[in-house]
This record gives structure tokens, C-alpha cells and sequence, in this order.
């Protein structure tokens, strides 16, 4: 299968989430990191969204609770290019009612090459590359091949 790349400039998009039992850890996570996340564009799901913006005093583009589509709207969001990273705090102890769109959304991440990070330590590891704050391209596979193999049957 083809290649081709995804750039993304210096100012990164990035879609946070957290489950409940998570959320705090997040919001502590972010209010260490808070002057490094404010040069970029935030997203982030539900409850984590409205509170992350109270916390930090930055805009944060909020989108559905999770359980409501917001882990689905972030998926699209990947799937259309406007995501360059996930950050994405889940609890591993706690059965989730929407654990099948979060096992979507880690799917779409990995379709699309987007880095994720599940815990504070990959968080830490993601936002302290150089990577952050200078242009990177991402290569992700060509899926024209797949999108067009229905095309020929019909007609």
C-alpha cells in the first residue's frame, strides 16, 4: 500500500479526554503544562472540555460527552485531518457503557497514524519532543485503493 504524508505546523491540534476516574489527573496533568498547551489548538469531550477550560483560562473547542458521541466526533476529526494527537487519560479498571466508541477511537488513531497517549508518562514523552513546537509529517497509508474497490461492482 501507498504512502502519503499529513503535515501539521508548530501549533498542534489536540483532542484531550478523560473518564471520570481520570479526569483529575488530566486536569493536573494540564495545569502543569498549561503555558505549553495554551500555543495550541485544544479539543476536547463533555464535562473534561468545560472544566479543563475553567482550569487553564484558555479556549477549548468542546464537544459531546463521550457516552454522547464525543469520542465519535473526535474519531471524525481524525479521520479528517483536523487532529494531529490524542490525549487521551482512560481508566483501564473501570468498564466504560461506551467502551466500544473508545475502542473506536484508539482504532481511528491507529488507521490514521495519530500519536496517542494513554497515561501522564506518554503525555509527558509526547509534549516534550522537539516534534512539538516545529512542523512534522506524519505518513499514513494511501486508502484510495480501498475506498475504490466497490466502484467496478456497482456500476
Amino acid at each position: 500500500m501507498n504512502a502519503k504524508t499529513i503535515g501539521s505546523g508548530p501549533r498542534k491540534r489536540i483532542a484531550l479526554v478523560a473518564h471520570d476516574n481520570k479526569k483529575k489527573d488530566l486536569l493536573e496533568w494540564a495545569r502543569y503544562n498549561r503555558d505549553l498547551l495554551a500555543d495550541h489548538d485544544l479539543f476536547a469531550t463533555g464535562t473534561t472540555g468545560a472544566r479543563l477550560e475553567e482550569t487553564l483560562q484558555i479556549p477549548i473547542v468542546k464537544l459531546q460527552s463521550g457516552p454522547l458521541g464525543g469520542d465519535q466526533q473526535v474519531g471524525a476529526k481524525i479521520a479528517e485531518g483536523q487532529i494531529d494527537f490524542v490525549i487521551f487519560f482512560w481508566d483501564p479498571l473501570e468498564a466504560q457503557p461506551h467502551d466500544p466508541d473508545v475502542k473506536a477511537l484508539l482504532r481511528i488513531a491507529v488507521v490514521w497514524n495519530v500519536p496517542v497517549a494513554c497515561n501522564r508518562a506518554s503525555a509527558d514523552f509526547m509534549i516534550s519532543s522537539p516534534l512539538m513546537v516545529s512542523p512534522y509529517e506524519r505518513s499514513v497509508p494511501d486508502y484510495s485503493n480501498y475506498r475504490d474497490r466497490m466502484k467496478g461492482k456497482e456500476e
